[in-house]
């Protein structure tokens, strides 16, 4: 059935019919199409278009097509090329030659990017309830492990000792950004095309604001050639999710580190873990991998969805097709990666007394000390040096910074070049506040402020995300 055929004589080369078909793909999109199209119905029936008995047929012949979608009914014919044909097809078998009448006032132009908006739609609301699940993991996992210290990095390199949990909330801070940006996607697509026809508006007095309240659209757009040819909206989508891959990829990434036993921090149960197929010995987080390598796919997806609509004039151009796919998986990829690490973090162990002595390895509270310093009155800069050769006395000496004697303590005071820091050394019990300085409990609590690791902070913050997320 070749809707266009009424200005052609010849047949089709069977090349083109398999080259050009697209219903293996957007099939997906059938509850999409036949709630647009009963929107559409309606709308040619409050503009005198159809009667009353039309818009009934119609719509009760959709509403069962609908039925046999939603059960998998549905038998698609590839010969019909798209999903809506497909459709319009099977209406027809329904009601009969008043099917022929739901094309009227619009076009596949028109339809498609309906269609995809609302499956766009959709498909945002299904990934927001998988990043809040995700993100209820991360505080799951926070909460049962509050009390571990883990080693904070910069450049890779032993910075300074932080909370686990405070590690965990700043993928929470992620999450909550990635669902902002798909929030703000879906705004932008949530505006009706419908009524635009192919290029220049339908030819017929319909009321676009009420077909787009049917559909649950905020409003209409304004300008039909953009309607028709507007795939910002995907870009959009594409972007957030891109995005929030790259943020569960680092995830993974740590994770297949901490898993390591050199680090020994976590271990992946083995219901989220591979085996190999010759070295018995090997327990691989897969999932993480998979997750890792799948956020290049994503971004690749990004790219080449900008790159497809970089060279199209307006309107519509057959090359939009080729978007739609691109879409679907980098929605899918996005949801499996959240529920798969959602289950790895839900069954993750930790071994809390390894992850405290690793924090406590390359004297990560050196700066606390020397902040312990500055609120003694001695210049930063100053304090930083005074510390600094301390650091290389005790790395001589094999100790570790709450473990510096007195005699140290006092030799690197008095060694510097600031009057407060040599009076200073001969303070009673300046060498046990340091100390207590250097020590990770002290170190974690001096960071007290907002968004900062003091455990309390921390406790505040849990419970705050506890409460936004329910």
């Amino acid at each position: 059935m070749r809707t266009w055929g009424g200005r052609f004589t010849g047949e089709t080369d069977a090349r083109v019919v398999e080259f050009t078909r697209s219903i293996e793909i957007d099939a997906a999109l059938a509850a999409d199409d036949i709630a647009g199209s009963i929107a559409h119905v309606r709308g040619l029936g409050r503009a005198g278009i159809l009667t009353e008995v039309e818009v009934d047929a119609l719509v009760g012949g959709l509403t069962g097509l609908a039925k046999d979608v939603a059960v998998g009914r549905m038998v698609w014919d590839p010969t019909l090329e798209d999903v809506h044909m497909n459709l319009e097809a099977a209406l027809a078998e329904r009601v009969g030659p008043v099917a022929g009448k739901l094309h009227t006032g619009r076009s596949r132009n028109d339809q498609v990017v309906t269609d995809l908006r609302l499956w766009t739609r959709r498909a945002i609301d299904d990934l927001d309830a998988a990043v809040v699940a995700f993100e209820r993991s991360l505080i799951g996992l926070a909460e049962r492990e509050g009390t571990a210290v883990l080693p904070g990095t910069t450049h890779i390199q032993p910075a300074q000792p932080v909370l686990f949990a405070h590690h965990l909330l700043a993928y929470v801070e992620m999450a909550e950004r990635d669902r902002g940006r798909l929030a703000d996607a879906r705004r932008r697509a949530n505006v009706s095309p419908l009524g635009a026809g192919a290029l220049a508006g339908a030819g017929y007095p319909l009321d676009r604001e009420a077909m787009a309240a049917e559909l649950d659209f905020d409003g209409v757009t304004a300008n039909s050639m953009d309607a028709v040819s507007d795939r910002d909206f995907v870009v959009e989508t594409l972007s957030a999710i891109a995005l929030g891959m790259v943020h569960l990829s680092r995830l993974a990434e740590e994770l297949t580190w901490w898993s390591n036993p050199r680090f020994g921090f976590v271990q992946v149960s083995d219901a989220f873990s591979t085996g190999s197929s010759i070295m018995p010995n090997k327990k691989n987080p897969d999932p993480a991998e998979l997750v890792r390598g799948r956020a290049a796919r994503v971004i690749g997806t990004l790219t080449g969805s900008l790159a497809l609509l970089k060279g199209l004039p307006l309107a519509y151009q057959r090359d939009l097709q080729e978007g739609v796919a691109p879409l679907f998986d980098a929605v899918a990829v996005l949801g499996a990666s959240l529920g798969v690490l959602s289950g790895l973090l839900d069954t993750l162990s930790v071994d809390a007394e390894r992850m405290r002595e690793a924090a406590a390895e390359g004297y990560t509270t050196a700066t606390a000390v020397a902040d312990a310093l500055v609120r003694r009155g001695v210049p930063f800069r100053a304090a930083h040096h005074i510390v600094g050769s301390l650091v290389a006395q005790a790395e001589e000496a094999g100790l570790g910074l709450d473990e510096t004697p007195d005699a140290m303590l006092g030799l690197a005071l008095g060694a510097a070049g600031d009057e407060t820091a040599r009076q200073l050394a001969q303070e009673p019990g300046i060498g046990d506040a340091l100390r207590i300085a250097a020590g990770l409990d002290g170190a974690l609590a001096s960071c007290d402020v907002i968004g900062g690791t003091a455990p309390a902070r921390v406790a505040e913050a849990l419970a705050r995300a506890r409460e936004r997320l329910g």
